[in-house]
């Protein structure tokens, strides 16, 4: 029976299926931060990156699937310890490199959700050797692709489920306010990649955007599709932004599809 969780009285109640117990599980130390990683399995590497206000976790339905694929999955998360350097996706994506130095890892798929996939696709940007491709869901790549956030239940549930697991997690616990006004700040700021820009991007991508998502506007990921040669578009019918947790089969199903696809491309550099 497919899971169901579509106004997250499950996740807020409980967060997400707990993650398998890690491979290898440490922190590097990169410019003033210490950021917390682990793995799990063997084989192809994906490396997800989780939302702006969540943690690893809330991939706790996505990483035993792709176990079952034969992958090697890594987390990278914000249980990390950071200075006051203001937050941006170029800082973040130079903390998964440092992630990947650590690991041996030259090249790895991305799954990237809302802010995750900033950083995976500027990671495709400005680094495309160590990309082999982009599962880019839910995410804008510049301010005008964002909607007016109208309050909700589901996005009330959504925070608190966060407030809390950074009370358990983080080095700071009492500073989720700081932290929310941290991330809120480089979401309105940022990123800024032009029409210009994408068309640079010349590693695999897919741009998922699910039917009811509270944030980010359908024309824009239209627009992104367009703008990145050989970009596909997935639409997921009947979530939001929250479908990782909300209707886990359906995501892990177009996400398991890519990472097939992409081990079917012919290997090469990039260019």
């Amino acid at each position: 029976m497919e899971h169901s969780d579509d106004n997250l009285a499950a996740f807020a109640e409980h967060g997400a299926t707990p993650l398998p117990a890690a491979t290898v599980e440490g922190r590097v130390e990169r410019d003033g931060a210490r950021i917390w990683y682990a793995t799990y399995g063997s084989g192809e590497p994906v490396i997800l990156l989780h939302g702006g206000l969540g943690h690893s976790g809330n991939w706790g339905f996505q990483v035993p699937a792709l176990l079952d694929t034969g992958h090697r999955v890594i987390l990278i998360d914000g249980r990390s310890t950071r200075d006051r350097k203001p937050y941006t996706y170029e800082l973040m994506a130079a903390d998964v490199l440092a992630v990947m130095d650590r690991l041996d890892i030259q090249k790895a798929a991305f799954a990237g959700w809302s802010d995750g996939a900033c950083i995976a696709l500027t990671l495709a940007s400005q680094t495309p050797e160590r990309v082999s491709g982009v599962f880019f869901f839910a995410c804008n790549m510049d301010p005008s692709g964002t909607k007016d956030i109208e309050p909700s239940p589901v996005l009330d549930r959504c925070f608190s489920r966060h407030a809390e697991d950074y009370r358990a997690l983080s080095a700071t616990p009492d500073d989720f306010s700081a932290f929310v006004d941290a991330v809120s700040e480089m979401q309105r700021t940022e990123p800024n990649y032009t029409a210009e820009d994408l068309g640079k991007i010349r590693v695999p991508v897919v741009i998922v955007q699910s039917e009811n998502d509270e944030f980010i506007k359908h024309e824009h990921a239209d627009h992104l599709a367009r703008s990145i040669p050989g970009a596909a578009f997935i639409l997921l019918d009947g979530v939001s932004h929250f479908a990782p947790l909300q209707r886990p089969d359906r995501f892990n199903a177009a996400l398991t599809a890519f990472l097939v696809a992409l081990e079917d491309e012919p290997k090469g550099d990039a260019q």
